[in-house]
């Protein structure tokens, strides 16, 4: 047997070995005198050039991580307006060319790690436009956080209040969210009345069920153009996800 040709099945047997192990089990229990020869020669020729499955794997792995960025580039599109021109979602700089979206929770110590980035990025970038996502996923303390975010956006004071509350370094409770709304010159009553409103229920409702259909499970969790990253990125690599989108992105 020729030694490409060899080569050939042995590659086809390792793919087989990796995708489709049923179909595997059962060759094996064959007791076809041919296939056992064929089987002792791709198992001799494995075991003196291991080096082949390494690549074979490597060459699956090309093609799942392809198949991952086809998906989300497939789920982004399909909840396009959801993520990036939600009416009722707080943003910053709405016209801006390049989406931001963030999911988060305020008593998320990541989410506040990755605060000062977000921060920096609004001041130096103006093409950015910097979606919010309230996701309330730590208790009733991060629901109630998020609601009052919600309220404060009604009354113009969404970015004051979010910074406020996402900049606390101690642990939130339901006093400090409405020491703080007061700090930063909201109407305290105002805001307590405006939090129960089913609008508001709606909004943090809907995106619990986009973060669902996007499979986001944790904060902070970004989408860019067609690219997401989960956890606190740094700001290096955020810059770089928004250059890669302002360069490439099929959906900004």
């Amino acid at each position: 047997m020729a030694i490409h040709r060899l080569r050939r099945i042995c590659a086809l047997l390792c793919l087989t070995v990796a995708m489709a192990l049923p179909s595997l089990a059962a060759a094996q229990q064959s007791k076809d005198p041919e296939t056992a020869r064929i089987e002792l020669i791709i198992r001799n020729y494995l075991l003196a050039n291991p080096e082949l499955l390494v690549e074979v794997m490597q060459k699956l792995e090309q093609r799942q991580q392809a198949k991952k960025k086809a998906d989300l580039v497939g789920a982004i599109k399909s909840n396009r307006k959801a993520l990036f021109a939600s009416t009722t979602d707080f943003i910053v700089n709405p016209l801006g060319r390049i989406p931001v979206v963030e999911f988060f929770d305020y008593q998320c110590g990541y989410c506040k790690t990755f605060l000062p980035s977000v921060n920096r990025l609004l001041e130096t970038d103006k093409t950015v436009r910097f979606v919010f996502k309230e996701f309330p996923i730590l208790g009733p303390v991060s629901v109630t956080a998020s609601r009052a975010a919600l309220a404060a956006k009604m009354q113009g004071k969404y970015l004051a209040f979010h910074n406020a509350v996402l900049g606390l370094r101690r642990r939130l409770s339901e006093t400090l969210i409405f020491q703080i709304a007061g700090d930063v010159g909201l109407d305290v009553a105002r805001l307590k009345a405006d939090m129960g409103k089913p609008e508001i229920t709606a909004i943090i409702d809907g995106n619990r069920k986009l973060a669902a259909a996007m499979g986001i499970r944790g904060t902070p969790s970004i989408v860019i153009g067609e690219q997401m990253a989960p956890g606190a990125i740094s700001y290096e690599q955020l810059v770089a996800m928004v250059d890669q989108a302002r360069e490439n992105c099929s959906v900004c």
